[in-house]
């Protein structure tokens, strides 16, 4: 198992991460990537404790997204099983466990701060921490996706599931677009990874 994870996981996390999944017998599946969620903890009916997380995922998101999961687990045998899932005994876990990583021998300096302040008062996803999530995506392999902040006004995208967007303006801290084939609009936090359609756009 240790040398599956280092595959997965920043060097100086494999160990201390190997004798938590140990200490609180995790069955660990690594999968393809699914397009609703990094990964997701449940307890099955023979009593098991299965975690699955995205092997697509960089090293660091997927080490922020196994804790994540490891928190519900702790958070449920801890405080039962009556808990939000994302509620203050889940937030209170969670910031105990990945405390202790987040140090430069495991996480990039750049990313050292935005974790800090992150884990002050963790969300249900790191991706609507919007600063955060833009760090990390730096990390990602390199891909041909755009983020619906940095595109033009009146530009034409395509997001997963093949549905096709305009960008029409700014709301706060979201993005207006048009849905091409209803006409609805919809909101879209700026770290939305889109595929741009450049011979669809400022038509």
């Amino acid at each position: 198992m240790s040398d599956t994870l280092a595959k997965y996981l920043p060097e100086h996390a494999v160990k201390p991460i190997f004798e938590l999944i140990v200490e609180h017998g995790v069955h660990l599946k690594i999968v393809n990537e699914r397009l609703t969620r990094h990964g997701d903890y449940r307890k099955a009916m023979n009593g098991k404790h299965e975690i699955t997380v995205n092997g697509s995922l960089n090293k660091y998101r997927f080490l922020i997204t196994l804790i994540h999961e490891i928190a519900h687990l702790v958070a449920f045998e801890k405080f039962g099983r009556n808990i939000k899932p994302h509620g203050n005994e889940w937030k209170y876990v969670f910031q105990q466990l990945m405390v202790p990583y987040i140090r430069p021998e495991i996480f990039p300096n750049q990313l050292l701060p935005l974790l800090a302040r992150h884990f002050r008062n963790p969300s249900a996803s790191s991706d609507t921490d919007t600063t955060l999530s833009l760090a990390l995506k730096q990390f990602d392999k390199a891909n041909d996706k755009n983020y619906v902040f940095e595109i033009p006004y009146g530009s034409v995208f395509r997001i997963k599931n093949g549905k096709v967007f305009k960008k029409i303006a700014v709301r706060t801290k979201r993005y207006e677009c048009l849905e091409i084939s209803s006409g609805r609009l919809y909101l879209f936090n700026p770290n939305a990874e889109v595929e741009l359609l450049p011979q669809y756009s400022n038509n």
